[in-house]
């Protein structure tokens, strides 16, 4: 029993389940915005459940995807594969256990979302492979993530609103921006080995510059969002936060110094996430 629960608790940390927080807020922003309010309970259930399932699976196929350039890496040599703490075949099996749980979720869901489903892991399980071929690999993590909004629109309607795909975009953007700035760490490995991204394709400083046109596209389509759901004062309150915050973000690294640069990832994207997602529910709340 110790061994299980010991490996368990080393696959949470591989996966990184507590940073669901990035996408999460605002596939729940996308729920209630469907709704127009709350959601049933079952249906707000298995939207979260597909979330979870959805991510875990994508984070645990992009360790086993990555496991011999992660060994390869200096910065991700220590993670669970590399470092002989999980095998890869336990890894591809939770992979599959949760895509499984995530095709569960979607057929309880509506048949709308059953159908799209096997799109989305296949947008999940791609990215992984990206940053071998292109260095735009970044907007490929921002895909997977920004589906999350859309996915959860049409879990509650089962019917696709064109509005709702702006804040895929915006997350779309948003993921990207910070991708960019994430792989800055790398980008002298990344060069040596050829793998491809922004800051090993052009350099820290433009790589930098970037990062905040991404973010300052994802602000404005935020706007734009608001304008589409005639969001009250909190919403377009909501969206100015958020715009401030990305830029703390920034204002927290440089290309000089990338030591708060786990503050600006971790932290406040998901503090940004969840600000966003408060501001829209009491415009909502204060609708009703």
């Amino acid at each position: 029993m110790a061994g299980i629960l010991r490996r368990i608790g080393i696959t949470l940390e591989m996966i990184k389940w507590e940073h669901s927080i990035f996408a999460l807020p605002f596939a729940l922003t996308a729920t209630l915005l469907a709704a127009g309010g709350l959601p049933p309970g079952r249906t707000l259930l298995w939207i979260l459940v597909a979330m979870v399932a959805a991510r875990s699976s994508a984070m645990a196929f992009n360790r086993w995807a990555d496991a011999a350039l992660d060994a390869a890496n200096p910065r991700t040599q220590m993670r669970a594969i590399p470092a002989g703490l999980l095998t890869r075949q336990f890894v591809l099996g939770f992979t599959i256990l949760t895509a499984l749980l995530f095709l569960l979720a979607s057929y309880e869901l509506n048949g709308l979302t059953l159908a799209l489903s096997p799109i989305v892991l296949v947008v999940l399980f791609g990215y992984s492979y990206l940053k071998r071929f292109t260095l735009f690999a970044h907007l490929g993590l921002g895909l997977a993530l920004g589906l999350a909004p859309t996915a959860a629109w049409i879990a509650v309607r089962g019917s696709l609103d064109p509005r709702i795909l702006v804040l895929t975009l915006a997350v779309l953007l948003w993921v990207a921006g910070f991708d960019v700035l994430y792989a800055c760490q790398d980008f002298e490995h990344d060069r040596q080995v050829g793998l491809h991204s922004i800051p090993s394709a052009i350099g820290l400083e433009r790589a930098f510059w970037a990062a905040r046109a991404f973010h300052l596209a994802a602000s404005l389509t935020l706007f734009l969002l608001a304008v589409l759901f005639h969001f009250g004062w909190p919403g377009y309150a909501g969206v100015a936060v958020v715009a401030g915050l990305l830029a703390y973000e920034h204002a927290l690294v440089s290309p000089r110094d990338l030591s708060k640069l786990n503050a600006a990832f971790f932290t406040m994207n998901g503090v940004i996430a969840t600000v966003f997602f408060a501001f829209v529910s009491l415009d909502l709340w204060m609708k009703k």
